[in-house]
């Protein structure tokens, strides 16, 4: 058994129900902790799962990536696309990095503001934009003009505060502890 108390489950409503309108929400995942891509990639599938267009952009993986959710993804027939060339720190040139986080942008910016797809993931967008490589009022600015029933999922490390202050749900995933702490290696299936 846990050392926390014992409670009781709840046996009655919370205090209040939201009574505004149905919209397109700003979802930011952020934090140290695993799970922010996990998390949006839980989401695209159950919005893909309930008839939503959905569309996820991944501003670190390669084009050609083939990790577990691609796998899973295809089998689905759900769009992706990679638009990155790999970890910053495996990468021997920053400069291509930098366009193709730029060109990238101009792809998922057209499908935030195009009104095709109602739901848009733009996985690990927070690293390209703390680097300048993507200009975080232009991020804000796609998010302010895309149609009302769009809603956009972000991701990474350190969201820009302007960001967090923009979004309608922010969860900062909190780091206790982790496998690799202990010197355990990636695991396929659970971290690609």
């Amino acid at each position: 058994m846990n050392d926390r108390e014992v409670s009781k489950p709840p046996v009655e409503a919370g205090p209040r129900r939201a009574t505004g309108d149905r919209r397109g929400l700003v979802i930011v995942n952020t934090g140290n902790g695993k799970g922010k891509t996990t998390a949006a990639l839980g989401l695209l599938i159950r919005a893909a799962g309930r008839g939503l267009r959905v569309r996820l952009f991944q501003f670190i993986k390669t084009r050609g990536a083939r990790f577990g959710e691609h796998r899973s993804l295809d089998k689905l027939g759900i769009p992706h696309e990679g638009l990155g060339d790999g970890f910053s720190w495996k990468v021997r040139d920053l400069e291509r990095s930098r366009r193709l986080a730029s060109e990238g942008w101009e792809s998922a910016r057209q499908a935030v503001v195009g009104g095709g797809f109602d739901l848009v993931v733009l996985d690990e967008i927070t690293y390209p934009m703390n680097w300048g490589w993507i200009d975080t009022a232009d991020v804000l600015a796609a998010l302010r003009d895309r149609p009302r029933h769009v809603h956009v999922v972000l991701t990474g490390r350190d969201a820009p505060d302007a960001l967090v202050a923009y979004a309608d749900t922010v969860t900062e995933m909190k780091l206790v502890k982790h496998a690799f702490e202990d010197n355990i290696p990636s695991q396929k299936g659970i971290e690609h």
